[in-house]
């Protein structure tokens, strides 16, 4: 029999061997992706114009959807926050390593590889201002077997065109990877989700999604792109309506005038006008863990500075990577109030956050790295707005990554140190941000594995 010592001696040695590897292991995981190598080009502009129209939802107005208190919501996504990385922590204690990559809406689902057996679960997993988006949880499935889009008046059963207008809810899979070229845009109705997890789709090279005067919608794992004009022509909007549609202007995702709706893990890229734009009183909206390249015109949050309907807007904008190939709008705000939170943007031209008509911006934990070009190291624009004016407005950015020059310009209550820490919206650290959008877009997902 071995003498206790020598127990001792091979105990010892098999603690500092796990204990190497676990020092790996993390300093592993803490490193940057290479895929995230910073890309700059010169500078270009180009004019937005757009026309006010009033909308309401069946007759009610819209602001009924708004918080309150956007300031309660944002505190309530930090104690998600920290309650998450209270969880991983516990776990690695016992010994064990968190799939997880400090993402709480992917936490909240993506590390199961059983997620196709209980795909309604992601409706459980929002956060921020469209976290009650519920879209078709209550409803049956949907399966997408056909990628035509022949009739925009009467569509067939099986294609995309058919499931979204319909009146109760749906959850909308699809059977097979495919390529879905629509005729004209894809008018939703209420209480519907895109689930496109587990297949390839992509909405490309005609028109895209319009979301309009309805409520609860989540739209996850799209590749949207190469979006065109399409209309003056009559499209299908219910089983048992259809109507006459002016240009539709060429958004991947236009939500007008609606509210609760989740806009997911997608890759978008390279449409006629914006990628996605929420106007006409839209509120109650997330934005997350999305994809965005080569486009000018990013994302819009606010009809016209003349709609001062959209004071009741309220969008997060979290977990999403902006890379290369764009030049402005991520976002661009008019009114409302906006939280911008762990993004990572590795790519702009002109500017990466602007905006007109007083809103409210709340930047936190997001990484900005700023391009060669120095006329636009700065990440804020005010648009064709006066320094005696603006200074009035409450942008403010708290533990932000400001790299290769890349500078923030506070204005309003954000001025104030004591006032911004009095209203602190606690973010992962900025630090977290490339571990946090490694899987930003749309995912690879197979059954029986985790999404990646």
């Amino acid at each position: 029999m071995a003498p206790s010592s020598q127990k001792l001696t091979s105990a010892s040695c098999f603690v500092l061997i796990f204990f190497i590897f676990v020092v790996c292991f993390l300093t592993w995981n803490k490193e940057v992706s290479p895929s995230r190598k910073l890309k700059t080009e010169d500078s270009h502009s180009q004019s937005f114009n757009i026309s006010t129209i009033a909308t309401r939802l069946h007759g009610v107005e819209l602001n009924e959807h708004a918080v309150p208190d956007p300031d309660k919501v944002a505190h309530e996504v930090a104690a998600l926050i920290q309650m998450s990385e209270q969880n991983i922590t516990a776990r690695r204690k016992l010994g064990f390593f968190s799939c997880g990559n400090g993402n709480l809406i992917d936490d909240c689902w993506r590390c199961d590889p059983n997620w196709y057996k209980k795909r309604k679960h992601l409706a459980d997993c929002g956060i921020g201002f469209g976290s009650k988006a519920i879209g078709g949880r209550d409803g049956r499935y949907y399966v997408v077997t056909d990628p035509s889009d022949e009739d925009v008046v009467d569509p067939k059963l099986g294609t995309l065109r058919y499931a979204v207008i319909q009146v109760e809810p749906l959850w909308i899979i699809f059977k097979r990877d495919m390529v879905i070229r629509l005729k004209e845009e894809l008018i939703m109705n209420s209480m519907k989700t895109i689930d496109a997890r587990g297949a390839n789709v992509h909405i490309a090279n005609g028109a895209c999604i319009t979301i309009q005067n309805i409520t609860n919608v989540i739209i996850h794992g799209l590749h949207i792109h190469d979006c065109k004009i399409t209309g003056n022509t009559s499209v299908i909007t219910s089983p048992s309506h259809y109507e006459l549609r002016d240009m539709a202007d060429g958004d991947g995702i236009n939500i007008f005038g609606s509210s609760h709706n989740w806009i997911d893990h997608n890759s978008l890229s390279n449409c006629a006008d914006g990628l996605v734009d929420v106007v006409s009183g839209s509120t109650a909206i997330t934005i997350s863990n999305n994809h965005f390249t080569h486009h000018n015109e990013v994302m819009l949050l606010g009809h016209a500075d003349s709609y001062t309907r959209d004071k009741l807007m309220q969008v997060t904008i979290a977990y999403n990577h902006f890379r290369e190939g764009l030049k402005q709008r991520m976002p661009r705000c008019r009114y409302g109030y906006f939280h911008v939170v762990n993004n990572d943007y590795t790519h702009w031209e002109m500017y990466a956050i602007g905006g007109s008509a007083n809103p409210t911006i709340i930047s936190q934990g997001n990484r900005y790295a700023a391009p060669k070009n120095r006329f636009a190291k700065e990440v804020t624009k005010r648009v064709g707005t006066e320094e005696n004016e603006w200074k009035k407005w409450n942008w403010r950015s708290e533990n932000d990554l400001l790299v290769n020059g890349a500078f923030f310009t506070p204005s309003g209550d954000g001025a104030s140190a004591k006032k911004a820490h009095d209203l602190s919206l606690p973010a992962r650290p900025a630090s977290m941000v490339d571990s946090i959008t490694a899987t930003a877009g749309a995912l690879g997902c197979r059954r029986g594995k985790r999404c990646y």
